[in-house]
This record gives structure tokens, sequence and C-alpha cells, in this order.
């Protein structure tokens, strides 16, 4: 007696519904979760890092530089580098700029005061102080930061990143524009200032 014969299907070829939904799966247009471009998430991960790096770093920057908003600087000067992150990728490059900017928005705000100042009677800047920036100067640093905060605007720039930052003359000049040469220039009258307006108070 002969066996019956089974009745093996080939497996179907996909249709143009299976290949549509497939392509749709994982996409906005599809039900599943919207696609992350891995380039947003690397910038927001390397961000996210140089945040915990550095912003304590950039905000007693700012503060010694004299700025009256160092949180606000900051903030904006973070903002600035996720924006041209895709042009800067390296870790050294993006905290070389990131205290580029700081440097130069403490610098745009000190402008904007002392002419705000020539036209309004406000009252002194450092009267009212946040907390978070009160918090990173001493009191046994507030005679320190006052002379140095009279030195002439590069003295100042490059004795903080210097002394306070501990950064090289190279990252120095980076951070200022300028060349190391002039680095070391403006760090030693700095030095030969602040020296002198320390000792006038003994």
């Amino acid at each position: 007696m002969k066996r019956a014969r089974q009745n093996v299907h080939p497996p179907l070829s996909p249709t143009v519904t299976d290949v549509e939904l497939t392509k749709n799966s994982g996409t906005q247009d599809g039900d599943g979760p919207p696609l992350v471009d891995p380039d947003e998430l690397e910038r927001e991960a390397a961000l996210s890092q140089l945040f915990d790096r550095q912003y304590t770093s950039m905000l007693r920057l700012a503060t010694l530089l004299g700025a009256d908003d160092p949180e606000n600087i900051v903030a904006e000067a973070y903002y600035q580098v996720y924006r041209k992150w895709r042009k800067l990728r390296d870790t050294g490059a993006s905290e070389s700029y990131l205290r580029s900017v700081v440097c130069n928005l403490t610098r745009m705000r000190i402008r904007h005061l002392q002419v705000v100042r020539k036209h309004v009677e406000a009252p002194p800047v450092d009267a009212v102080a946040s907390a978070e920036s009160s918090a990173l100067l001493h009191e046994d640093q507030r005679a320190l930061i006052s002379a140095l905060n009279r030195l002439p605007r590069r003295q100042r720039e490059a004795l903080v990143l210097r002394h306070w930052l501990g950064l090289k003359e190279q990252e120095i000049a980076q951070a200022m524009g300028i060349s190391c040469g002039s680095v070391k220039t403006h760090t030693a009258r700095g030095v030969a200032a602040l020296t002198q307006a320390m000792e006038a108070r003994r």
C-alpha cells in the first residue's frame, strides 16, 4: 500500500504589503518607534560628559574674569559648543573652544555693563551675587580677587587661565586669541601688579 504524499508547500515569497511594512517599521511613518540619529546620540553623550568635567571650572573662570552672571555665560557657552559640535568632535578641541567662548562672552558682558553704567546709575553689580558663584570664593580670597579685578583685562585673563585653571601657555594663547609670547608678557605683568597690590595692603 502506497503512502500518501505529503503536501509540502515552498516558502511564500514576501508580498508587497510585507515589504512596505518592513520598510516602514522603525520610521516615523510606520508603527514602530522613530529612528534615532547616531550622530545626535554621540553629540548628546559627549556634551553631557563635557558638562560634568568642565562646568564648575568654567563657572569659576567666568566669575574670576569679572562676570556678574557667570551661570548664564557658561550656559550660553555650552549652547555654542552644542551648535559647533560637528566641527569640533575632538574632546580637546571642544574644551579649548569652550574656554574661548567663556572668555569672549565675559568680555562682551563686561563691555556691555561699562556702557550701561555710563548712561544709567545702577547699584554695584557685585552687591548681589549668585549663591553658586559666591560659594566658589572663600573669605580669604576676596582681597586677592578684588586686586585681580582691578588688573587690565588681558593680564587678568592670563593669570586666571594660568594659575586658577592650570593651563599651559599654548592653551592660554588659544583661549585668549593671542600668541604665546603675548601670554608670557601679560602673565609677567599681571603677577608683578598683583604682587604689588597685595603687598600694599600689609
